[in-house]
């Protein structure tokens, strides 16, 4: 069981869940915005989200050990096919069906999108330097946009439009955020499985950079999250100062922890605590959206 968990990254379909619920319950229903979705609705949607993104777990995982006849030590090339197949066929199907629940059929081509990105991605666009690190980042960022447009655009009319976009807008700053900590993690996760991508072919930055670069170049990528949240924090929550002391603590300190070991480590042990730390950081990013309520009221 936990070689399947481990296939499908069971801990990071639990971090795009709860961003998820965290959007929905932390923005839109505190607010009174108007809405679609009830909470059936948002149940399908974080079921065929985290479907479509196990899937594509797989499909990677089955293109990093091609040939090889098993995956993470225990689950078979046969069995993690058919999972992959399963998988997209929930994740298909439920979105199918909840976007002609809210009246806009039309928006389940979205998860076949993704699915088709997915399977892209593994075959071909993960050998092409950098881009492939883009479109994981931008992937785990759409699993945020996509609240905002099966919930809110929907309900959009010309009365509620700019409360609306308010929202949304708070959603997308979430999403550009995600993208760059997923970015900066997977170049992290590129750097630890530098010699394994050397002997499969692979091109990465850190096999063309040298590792060493590698990590300095995103020990110096990392201000760029760090000086957006404390824009972020300046214009929205300058006026609150718990709020502003808690960002600090959570975010802005792990971040300058992060960048400043950039510099000073190589270790893969430190490396993978480096991974850690930044997904430790897009649970709390999730869940400091439950605060909302109290801060813009």
């Amino acid at each position: 069981m936990l070689s399947y968990l481990k296939l499908i990254k069971f801990d990071n379909l639990l971090i795009i869940a709860l961003a998820q619920i965290c959007i929905k319950y932390g923005l839109f229903e505190p607010f009174g915005i108007a809405i679609t979705l009830n909470g059936f609705g948002i149940g399908l949607l974080v079921v065929a989200s985290v479907s479509i993104a196990a899937a594509g777990n797989i499909i990677i995982a089955l293109h990093d050990h091609e040939g090889k006849g098993f995956l993470n030590g225990n689950v078979s090339e046969k069995s993690a096919n058919r999972l992959f197949i399963i998988f997209n066929v929930i994740g298909v199907f439920v979105g199918f069906y909840l976007a002609n629940i809210i009246g806009r059929p039309g928006f389940a081509a979205l998860f076949i999108i993704v699915s088709g990105i997915f399977y892209i991605y593994a075959s071909y666009l993960k050998e092409i330097l950098i881009l492939k690190n883009v479109i994981i980042g931008l992937l785990a960022a759409l699993s945020l946009i996509v609240v905002g447009i099966f919930d809110l655009l929907p309900a959009i009319t010309e009365k509620n439009r700019a409360s609306q976009t308010v929202i949304f807008s708070i959603i997308a700053d979430y999403a550009t955020f995600a993208f760059m900590i997923i970015l900066l993690r997977e170049l992290i996760k590129d750097t630890i499985h530098i010699d394994r991508d050397h002997n499969i072919g692979s091109k990465t930055l850190p096999i063309t950079l040298g590792k060493d670069r590698t990590l300095k170049l995103i020990g110096i990528l990392a201000i760029i999250p760090m000086l957006a949240v404390l824009y972020y924090c300046y214009t929205y929550f300058f006026s609150n100062s718990i709020a502003v002391l808690l960002v600090l603590a959570l975010i802005i300190a792990p971040l300058l922890y992060f960048m400043i070991k950039c510099f000073m480590t190589e270790s893969n042990t430190a490396l993978k605590q480096l991974q850690l730390l930044l997904k430790i950081i897009l649970v709390i990013s999730s869940i400091s959206l439950l605060f909302y309520q109290f801060i813009l009221k």
